[in-house]
């Protein structure tokens, strides 16, 4: 009588590790690569964003004056505030009053009220924030570095109008006034020496 023989078992080695691990360090870097390029380019993309859609209150950008005006008239209020720098910084007229599609003129003054050189940047938005879309800005200081030496006064202008085509969009009627915000910082990763001078900490001088 023939022996049943049981067939031998197969061990199978293990694949080396190496190529896998490497695999995925290689993809857990470019993974970091990529989050830090986003991290870099989210500031500016969203602003432009913003700048395109006036999300957020934030006004749009015109390269040139519109092609008409028509009678709705509005009052812009101007607001401006330091937050961390020892400046002062006043619009020349708190308000103006103009008609959609007229192009105004305003200047603000920002004054070194330090014994040592200063800079900021200024950031802005408009209130009501839907009327963001609606609001132009043909020329401004915002995003501007601006360097002020100890006591220096300079005057920053803004060219801007309301488009006329907020007299197309209804849920905009019962607004009858915007309001027009700058807010200085200091630069991104610096402090200024004299953050802690007067008006440092926010609001007005």
């Amino acid at each position: 009588m023939n022996e049943r023989r049981e067939p031998e078992a197969i061990s199978v080695a293990p694949a080396p590790s190496g190529g896998r691990n490497g695999a995925i360090a290689l993809a857990c870097l470019a993974f970091v690569v990529a989050m830090v390029g986003m991290a870099y380019a989210s500031v500016p993309l969203y602003r432009l964003f913003c700048q395109v859609t006036g999300y957020a209150g934030t006004t749009r950008q015109a390269a040139a004056a519109p092609d008409r005006v028509v009678d709705r008239v509005f009052e812009v209020r101007l607001d401006a505030n330091v937050a961390g720098v020892p400046w002062e910084f006043v619009p020349e007229t708190p308000s103006v009053r103009l008609r959609a599609g007229e192009v105004v003129t305003v200047g603000f003054r920002i004054t070194n009220r330090s014994d040592a050189p200063t800079e900021a940047t200024a950031t802005f938005n408009v209130t009501p924030l839907n009327s963001g879309a609606y609001f132009n800005k043909i020329s401004c200081f915002c995003f501007t570095e601006q360097k002020l030496a100890p006591g220096e006064s300079r005057e920053v202008p803004v060219v801007f109008f309301v488009d006329p085509a907020i007299v197309d969009e209804h849920d905009l009627d019962a607004v009858k006034s915007i309001t027009l915000s700058y807010t200085f910082f200091p630069p991104a990763g610096t402090r200024n020496r004299l953050a802690a001078g007067p008006g440092a900490e926010g609001g007005k001088i």
